[in-house]
This record gives C-alpha cells, sequence and structure tokens, in this order.
C-alpha cells in the first residue's frame, strides 16, 4: 500500500525553485532514501511533508487522503538537520514533554522514555541539560525524542552527523528495528554510500528537481558498464581478446569491460582457454555516485539545462 505520495510539489522563494515540479511515491514499510547534494531541495521537500510550509503547487497524500497537518503530524516522526532542543532545559523533562506533545499520556510518556533511556545507556543524563551535551550526545537524545511515540513515518535528516562509528551502528541498528516493526522510514543525505547500506528504494534530486527514482538495485543495473574484475595467479598469457576490453591491471587483478555481442561466460572461457589461473570474477556495478555525477553531467549537456535552474 502506498502511503506517502508527492503529485507535482512546486516550491518557489522569489526566482529561487526550491523544488520544481517532484513527484514520486513511498510504499508502507519501504526504507526510502531522499538524496541529493547539500542544496538540492531536501529539506524544503521534507517541510513540506511535515506541514511545516505549504508547497505552491501540488497535492501531498497520506495513505489515500489528501494530507492534514494537523492531525497526520501525530503519526510522523522528524528528526531535522539542524537540531531543534531546547538548549536550558533538563533532557529528561524535555522527553517527557516532547513526547506528551505528540498525544501520549504523561504515564505512556515517562515509561516510553525510562525504555528507550536505558536501551541508549542514558539514564544518567535524566538531569542533565542539553547544552551540556556532546554533539553526539545530543543527536542520541534527539533520535530518542523522534521515535518515543512510535511514529508510522519516520523522517530522519542527516542522522549520523556528529555520531562516531559505535553510535552510528547504533541508530542504525534501531533504524531496522523500527522497520522491522512496520515504521516506513525517510532517510535524507548527502552522503551517498550511506544510503547503499540502508535504503532499498531511493530518489535522487538536485537543484529542486527529480533526476531519477527506484528500487536501488535496478538502477545499478540499469546504469552498469559491463565491467568485471578478473582476479588471477601466476602469469597472465599474452593474447588479444575477442570479448572483452582491457582496461586496467592492478597486480593480479583485471579490469575488462565486455563486448556487446558476448557475454561473462564467454569471457571467462576464453581465459580459461589460455591457461589463466582465475582467483575471482565479479562485476563491477556503479555507485551510487558514480551515477549522480553522471545524470548530472548529461543534464548539463542538454539545451533545455539552463531553463530548469
Amino acid at each position: 500500500m502506498i502511503q506517502l505520495e508527492l503529485q507535482n510539489l512546486k516550491k518557489y522563494y522569489a526566482s529561487h525553485k526550491a523544488v520544481d515540479d517532484i513527484s514520486f511515491s513511498i510504499s508502507e514499510g519501504d526504507i526510502f532514501g531522499l538524496l541529493g547534494p547539500n542544496g538540492a531541495g531536501k529539506t524544503t521537500l521534507i517541510r513540506m511533508i511535515t506541514g511545516i510550509i505549504f508547497p505552491d503547487h501540488g497535492s501531498i497524500i497520506y495513505k489515500g487522503k489528501t494530507f492534514d497537518p494537523v492531525e497526520d503530524i501525530f503519526h510522523i516522526g522528524y528528526m531535522p538537520e539542524e537540531r531543534g532542543l531546547y538548549k536550558k532545559m533538563k533532557i529528561g523533562e524535555q522527553a517527557l514533554y516532547l513526547a506528551m506533545l505528540k498525544g501520549l499520556s504523561k504515564q505512556d510518556a515517562l515509561k516510553k522514555t525510562k525504555e528507550w533511556f536505558e536501551k541508549f545507556e542514558m539514564q544518567n543524563w535524566w538531569n542533565k541539560k542539553t547544552e551540556d551535551l556532546s554533539k553526539g550526545m545530543s543527536q542520541k537524545l534527539q533520535f530518542v525524542t523522534t521515535v518515543l511515540h512510535e511514529p508510522e513515518l519516520l523522517i530522519l535528516d542527516e542522522p549520523f552527523s556528529g555520531l562516531d562509528p559505535v553510535n552510528s551502528n547504533l541508530i542504525k541498528e534501531e533504524i531496522f528495528k523500527l522497520n522491522k516493526a512496520g515504521t516506513t522510514i525517510i532517510f535524507s543525505t548527502h552522503r551517498m554510500e550511506q544510503v547503499e547500506e540502508i535504503c532499498k528504494k531511493i530518489v535522487l534530486i538536485n537543484k529542486g528537481k527529480k533526476i531519477l527514482d527506484g528500487e536501488l538495485a535496478q538502477i545499478k543495473e540499469d546504469f552498469k558498464e559491463h565491467i568485471f574484475k578478473i582476479g588471477f595467479d601466476g602469469e597472465l598469457p599474452q593474447f588479444e581478446s575477442s570479448t572483452s576490453t582491457l582496461l586496467s591491471q592492478d597486480e593480479n587483478v583485471l579490469s575488462v569491460r565486455i563486448h556487446d555481442e558476448a557475454s561473462p561466460a564467454d569471457v571467462l572461457k576464453e581465459y580459461l582457454s589460455y591457461g589463466t589461473k582465475i582467483t575471482s570474477f565479479n562485476e563491477v556495478l556503479p555507485t551510487l555516485n558514480e551515477i549522480f555525477i553522471r545524470q548530472v553531467e548529461e543534464i548539463k549537456t542538454t539545451p533545455a539545462f539552463s531553463d530548469t535552474i
């Protein structure tokens, strides 16, 4: 079932097109990557999804109905990149206050806050003020206050910023647990490599426009260039391949591009026929970063590019 659908969203600030006719949908239970460089329009999109600002054009459909920022926001958790904690407030009181703002009773808020504080080993922080916390500790607190009310849709904007590897893995594990329990997650970042670890579906935007979206695995499949890495032992026999073009050699690893009329099996068979001892044979799929750069460069070369900025 489609949980969230954006239809032709536009948001302009004077002559700047922050979001320029973007459409995509997110199904229930997805971990969805919202990708793009800084200034691409990701935060503006999120602010429209959460009702902080309204689109100049287009529609937001939540669970089959027009998004209602008054009612639907109770089912959404949003962790912004710019953290919004009260610096002078004790963190225990702050977590309770924010949970109750999301509709929890004081009793339920206290119960869930204690559970999350124990899970993240934050019990001793209860009476500390936010201003006394490190950036990483503040990040953990922000995550806890975002998920206390068990949102149906969780939006995380650069959730690993400022975290060390141990706490990054802790947050990542909790994201997977929440998703397994049924929470739909939007993960917004400019760090393409993080999305490859976490997300199955993505939308890639740049300068307010959607570049591509879909299943991550299928996108990589669509952009692959039939490049393979061939590992071998011993001396490489001298021969001119009829099935592939040699791109590079790094010690005992070759990088080759397979000809259109050949198959991977043809290449492997040919190398084996010349007595090569093959130790590995793997296809090289492009990274999201490589796909993004390629798409942006293609857009720049089109005559209409200047009209889309």
